[in-house]
């Protein structure tokens, strides 16, 4: 049976009356044993009724004494491979977006589970920490029993691993976003000893990281291999834009009507906060490179949720407080915008075990360098910070609560709760600082220390600025990336196993004073 081989035949607009009666387009056929046919059209070959400019699809081609209709039935053709195409499409997406609710919401659970069974139990442990640990095991064993199961395993979460990489900064904006009621009853005096011990444990923590993974590799001469490439989330688009935009401006408008249409003040003003906040981050990194060096997308976050906090409280008569005190609650029972991208940051802990195991011969290769940089650099970072703390004269909650400043924000709060008397916001917003500092300055002064090693960079990054710095860095150096995510992790878990054992914190707080 003969079968089409070219489809397309005439474009009665591109086709003059003259051209038509001088020469005929050919038609031609491919059987099936591969011989071709050809009709020239000369012989019964016309169209009837074809192409007329008001869009009519009435179109016959004539060959001899047999009528096809043939026009139509490529049309049918066209439009039942549209139809599948987007069927087909629509399906994915679906199959695309319960997959991801699926992964992600099995994450989710898994935290909160380990959350109130550590609570019952009264371990103080950071509970995420302790479900890492668990994921990486199972993958480990999977891996060494039935690699498939852990490729599966794998596979299945990825979902849920590149949408918490892809919202990561918006879990650290709460803290910036309520940072004028956090330091408000913070003396100027301590706020600017803070920001030394900020700036210059940044710093120094760098360098520290930095020259012992150097030291490190120079001792071992280990040589590099290439990391297993990482999957990247996908870049936000318009349609995202215009529909937060949306969400913002109809849920703004709610709220200012209607204060309590949604049982409590909280209620209602989370979806506007919680909208600018990610209209924020969205514009913030669409920003040009040069600009995103001295404004950094999470500013442009924050300060998008504090001028929608501001107008609110303006429009409405209720002030700035009231509303930065309905972003971020700490109260299960009546959460806000802020309790929401904060519950994120237990997913984040458990999603290092994913990041650890899909580098675990990176690891293993080089793990001399990387576990010792990071347990070096871990522990000056606590006890400088200590140290200089008391040597500035700087009040010892403050110092107590800025001791895991170089840690990521989920593992930094753990920290401190094992403490008493400190400041989780003062904590939260300091290492926020340090990632800032970190992401806008890290290569410039990694480049002036002449540290070009990829596993020195990524090391002495994620040591001193965590997941900001990382970010910052691994953009423009993908090849620091691996050691940036390894070190990123271990630096939190590692802090956060110190400051778990009883002498450690007595230690720290006798440093303190």
């Amino acid at each position: 049976m003969a079968t089409p081989f070219a489809a397309p035949l005439f474009s009665p607009l591109a086709l003059s009356s003259a051209r038509n009666r001088r020469s005929y387009p050919k038609i031609r056929f491919q059987s099936n044993n591969g011989s071709t046919l050809e009709s020239n059209g000369h012989q019964k070959l016309n169209l009837s009724k074809c192409g007329k400019l008001n869009g009519q699809r009435s179109k016959f081609l004539q060959m001899g004494s047999r009528e096809m209709t043939f026009g139509r039935k490529l049309s049918v053709r066209a439009a039942d491979g549209a139809g599948t195409g987007n069927t087909s499409t629509i399906t994915s997406n679906v199959l695309a977006a319960a997959h991801l609710l699926v992964s992600l919401g099995i994450i989710l659970a898994a935290d909160q589970f380990l959350k109130q069974a550590f609570v019952a139990a009264s371990i103080k442990f950071p509970s995420a920490l302790f479900g890492m640990f668990c994921i990486f095991s199972v993958l480990m064993i999977l891996d060494s029993v039935v690699p498939a199961a852990a490729n599966g395993m794998m596979s299945f979460f990825e979902p849920a691993f590149l949408f918490i990489q892809r919202w990561l900064p918006l879990f650290y904006v709460p803290s910036l976003v309520v940072l004028p009621l956090s330091v408000r009853d913070i003396p100027a005096a301590s706020g600017l000893k803070i920001c030394y011990i900020v700036a210059g444990g940044w710093l120094a923590s760098l360098c520290v990281a930095g020259f012992t993974a150097i030291a490190v590799r120079k001792m071992v001469n280990t040589e590099m291999t290439e990391a297993e490439p990482m999957a990247k989330p996908s870049p936000f688009s318009t349609f995202e834009l215009w529909s937060w935009s949306g969400i913002f401006v109809a849920s703004f408008v709610g709220a200012l009507f209607y204060p309590n249409s949604l049982g409590t003040s909280a209620r209602t003003c989370l979806p506007f906060l919680l909208s600018s906040t990610v209209l924020g981050y969205i514009v913030g990194t669409g920003l040009p490179s040069a600009i995103k060096k001295v404004f950094h997308p999470i500013i442009c976050c924050a300060l998008s949720a504090l001028l929608a906090a501001l107008a609110f409280g303006y429009a409405s008569g209720s002030g700035l407080d009231p509303v930065l005190g309905n972003y971020l609650t700490k109260v299960a029972s009546d959460p806000g915008a802020g309790d929401i991208l904060m519950g994120f940051l237990g997913s984040v802990i458990l999603s290092f075990a994913f990041s650890m195991f899909k580098q675990r011969k990176l690891v293993k290769r080089h793990a001399a360098e990387i576990f010792t940089s990071v347990i070096v650099s871990t522990l000056f970072s606590l006890y400088s910070t200590a140290l200089v703390g008391r040597l500035v004269g700087l009040e010892p909650s403050l110092t107590v609560s800025i001791l895991p400043r170089c840690i990521t924000v989920a593992l930094a709060l753990s920290i401190v709760s094992l403490f008493e008397g400190t400041n989780s916001s003062l904590t939260a917003a300091v290492v926020v600082v340090t990632g800032l500092i970190g992401a806008n300055f890290v290569q410039v002064v990694l480049d002036k220390l002449r540290l070009n090693d990829p596993i020195a960079r990524g090391i002495a990054t994620a040591s001193s600025a965590h997941g900001l710095g990382t970010a910052a860095l691994s953009a423009k150096e993908p090849e620091a990336l691996p050691f940036c995510a390894i070190a990123y992790a271990l630096t939190g878990i590692f802090g956060s196993l110190l400051c778990s054992v009883p002498a450690v914190r007595q230690s720290l707080l006798a440093v303190v004073g």
